[in-house]
């Protein structure tokens, strides 16, 4: 939200925020437009552990724009144990890196159709202690919250690195950013409260939202790093990532491993969708 304002109010962009909760989205957009004095931010529900909402969201953003300036690629999870997505993917891997996956690659004829389009992935410096395991990618065996969360915020930088190639010649800029450490409500759980007495305790040696945006908003917004492509940024300055996040031949790899488990879960979600009886149906074989 803390960037959505700046963009909105800084910048004059019209904004549109994606949430999976439809009173804390509206909340969020009203918010916006009640800081920046514009009744133009909206609201559109998508909910990143689902490949049905995420073309959904990317359909409505496809109909309501002809083009897309930034695109900030900002939700991000930690599960206290292993979860899974709609679609079965291990949750911190499926929301922080392949729904942002997914999203940006329905998003990119938009974004090559704005005139300098920019790409903002929010990692973070957990990236270091990040492993993929190939043989339990889903971590089934080995799950540790940890472990789940660093490996989904390497994936962020092995995907802006091979987007950062894949997008070479197209105008469309795409650089990661380590926000530090925020005080928001992430690693909180919103039905137990679990991790709130910590994080109450913790937050004065946070960062506030504004601060923690400081630097994505310049990534999507200063001129001062048009044309910048494929860096890692914190505190407005190109930092370190780790040798493992560097590789060119892991991003490749992981790439591929992506492309390939989102595209066999659309196509199971879509065969699913194709073999349910449609509500007319249903009433009938209640009958």
């Amino acid at each position: 939200m803390a960037m959505a304002r700046r963009l909105a109010s800084e910048y004059g962009m019209k904004v549109f925020l994606l949430a999976r909760s439809l009173e804390r989205g509206t909340a969020a957009v009203e918010n916006v437009r009640r800081c920046c004095k514009r009744e133009d931010p909206e609201l559109i529900l998508c909910d990143l552990a689902s490949i049905r909402q995420i073309r959904r969201a990317a359909d409505i953003l496809k109909e309501r724009c002809s083009h897309i300036d930034v695109l900030v690629n900002n939700a991000g999870v930690v599960t206290l144990k292993r979860e899974e997505t709609e679609d079965g993917f291990e949750r911190q891997m499926g929301v922080n890196h392949l729904g942002h996956f997914i999203l940006t690659r329905e998003l990119l004829p938009l974004l090559k159709n704005s005139r300098q389009g920019r790409i903002v992935i929010v990692s973070s410096g957990a990236h270091k202690i990040g492993r993929m395991n190939y043989e339990d990618p889903q971590m089934e065996q080995s799950f540790t919250v940890w472990g789940a969360y660093g490996r989904s915020k390497l994936a962020n930088l092995w995907f802006m690195k091979e987007l950062d190639e894949r997008l070479k010649g197209t105008g469309v800029t795409v650089n990661a950013v380590h926000p530090g450490a925020v005080s928001t409500q992430i690693g909180v759980s919103r039905s137990t409260g679990f991790g709130a007495s910590v994080h109450r305790m913790l937050r004065p040696f946070f960062l506030t939202p504004e601060q923690g945006a400081d630097t994505a908003v310049y990534l999507a917004a200063s001129p001062e790093v048009t044309g910048c492509s494929g860096q890692y940024f914190y505190k407005r300055k190109p930092a370190k990532i780790s040798a493992r996040a560097a590789s060119s031949e892991e991003a490749r790899r992981f790439w591929a491993w992506s492309e390939a488990v989102t595209r066999a879960a659309a196509e199971q979600a879509e065969a699913s969708a194709d073999s349910e009886p449609s509500l007319r149906q249903q009433e009938k074989l209640k009958v």
